[in-house]
């Protein structure tokens, strides 16, 4: 339930929390440690200002008679000190530990041995504090001062004070909720407290650009792909140096590329739909035509002459011709779009090609009265393309040309060496003197079939496959401005 409820919060509101959780926690460790520390200090500072306390109790000769312990003494010794200073307990230990003397009331002793190390270590000069045995409080490690009791000259054991003893612990109890505790951890409070309301104003002023970010996106999000070109939001959160602005310009960049490709699907989806109703404009007329005169000679077979039929059959026949070059065409330009097709490239003169192609179309020249002219630099260097693709594109080129330039024209072909000394290949230019083509056609006439009105000259589905192909050999065609000289198109090979 807990973590459903995190989910629904904000980035800001979880790195609160979990500072809140981290500073209460830093701060119970922190009194804890100070806690300990004042402990340690002042077992320490006990120890050290009572160490010859032992010593001086060693040293008093009445304790001892002739025949040994004198007990009235060590109780009447015990007593006074206890009473002057009723923080410490005496004990007499033998040479093993056992308690031989001591002034604890009835039933308070709860031990008869001390053990015997940690009085060595303290004796042998070990660091401060060193904690033994408490025999009133089995288990609770106390402070000491010890020193060896000797009887003529010979170890009889030593004197152990425990230097923290019962009373004092009942008091320390006692005090345990007073106001020195009690001041103590008001003052770690208050210090979790401001420094809890410190972090919590730095989370809230660094994590703003990030709430702005998350705004902008939203609202970018609110307003769909068209609203992602324009991010004045983003903008403003991108103009930061630190990382939040670095991210800001990478969502700003990001939406604006995807805000250029949705453009570009849109306007390319259009022109599928334009594709569409141009091909079935361009495939109705031959069509129609084809199905009418097939249905005439079906319906007056008997009524025509053979001479009638034959016409009627070749009109009908190149109408199917006409059809079935624009369904190849199309079937060309899908293979090409969908990258079926891929360029085998190898070397040949292009100059070579340009000459076979003048031969193949020399006839339909002759035929309409035009003049084919190659004009060709000496000295070029062979092209590294596919033979085959670039022979489709001179070829629709100058089926082109030679279709929409009147009787008596010229269709002429130009291989040039590249421009400039670093360019390297050869620069083509198809030419003709036909009526060109119309402005407003030229902007679409590389990327969608384009039919000009009132008898002009547009563009087809051959022109797409030309700059198909020109695209795959990392070239491009453009349609040169050249005022009265008809229709120049030019492109490159290297």
């Amino acid at each position: 339930m807990h973590r459903f409820a995190l989910a629904g919060w904000t980035l800001s509101r979880r790195l609160s929390l979990v500072f809140a959780v981290l500073l209460l926690a830093c701060s119970a460790v922190s009194a804890w440690l100070q806690m300990a520390a004042n402990e340690r200090h002042e077992r320490e500072l006990t120890q050290r200002l009572s160490l010859g306390l032992a010593a001086h109790i060693a040293g008093n000769t009445e304790l001892m008679r002739p025949d040994g312990l004198d007990a009235g003494a060590v109780h009447r010794l015990f007593d006074m000190l206890m009473a002057v200073n009723p923080s410490v307990e005496v004990y007499l230990l033998d040479r093993d530990g056992r308690i031989v003397g001591q002034a604890a009331p009835p039933g308070h002793l709860k031990l008869d041995r001390v053990d015997l190390a940690p009085v060595r270590r303290l004796l042998g000069g070990a660091p401060l504090p060193v904690l033994g045995e408490d025999p009133r409080n089995p288990g609770a490690a106390k402070v000491f001062s010890a020193a060896p009791l000797q009887v003529d000259g010979r170890d009889a054991g030593y004197v152990y004070v425990v230097l923290s003893g019962e009373d004092r612990d009942a008091l320390s109890a006692r005090l345990a909720a007073g106001s020195a505790l009690r001041t103590t951890l008001g003052a770690i409070a208050l210090v979790a407290l401001l420094g809890l309301l410190a972090g919590l104003v730095a989370f809230h002023v660094i994590t703003r650009p990030l709430r702005r970010l998350t705004a902008a996106v939203q609202e970018a999000e609110r307003g769909g792909v068209d609203a992602l070109g324009q991010t004045p939001a983003l903008d403003a959160v991108a103009a930061r140096a630190d990382e939040i602005g670095l991210l800001g310009q990478a969502f700003a960049r990001m939406a604006q590329r995807v805000h250029a490709q949705w453009k570009t699907l849109s306007a390319q989806d259009q022109q599928r739909r334009e594709l569409f109703a141009n091909i079935s404009h361009d495939l109705r007329t031959p069509l129609t035509s084809l199905h009418g005169y097939l249905e005439t000679l079906r319906m007056k077979a008997d009524l025509l002459d053979a001479e009638a039929r034959g016409r009627y059959l070749d009109i009908a026949l190149g109408q199917s011709r006409k059809v079935g070059r624009l369904a190849q065409e199309l079937f060309e330009l899908a293979r090409l779009e969908y990258g079926v097709v891929q360029p085998e490239k190898e070397r040949f003169a292009l100059a070579d090609l340009v000459q076979d192609l003048f031969q193949k179309f020399e006839l339909a020249a002759e035929a309409r009265r035009q003049r084919l002219v190659a004009d060709i630099a000496p000295g070029l260097p062979v092209v590294h393309a596919d033979l085959a693709m670039i022979e489709r594109v001179l070829t629709n080129l100058l089926d082109n040309a030679i279709r929409h330039t009147p009787e008596g024209g010229e269709i002429a072909v130009r291989l040039l060496r590249g421009a400039g000394g670093d360019q390297a290949g050869v620069q083509v230019e198809v030419a003709d003197t036909g009526p060109g083509i119309p402005r407003e056609l030229q902007p679409v006439l590389f990327t969608r079939p384009a039919f000009a009105s009132s008898g002009e000259r547009g563009g087809g589905l051959g022109l797409m496959i030309v700059r198909r192909i020109l695209l795959l050999h990392g070239s491009d065609i453009r349609l040169e401005p050249r005022p009265g000289a008809g229709a120049v198109f030019r492109f490159a090979l290297e």
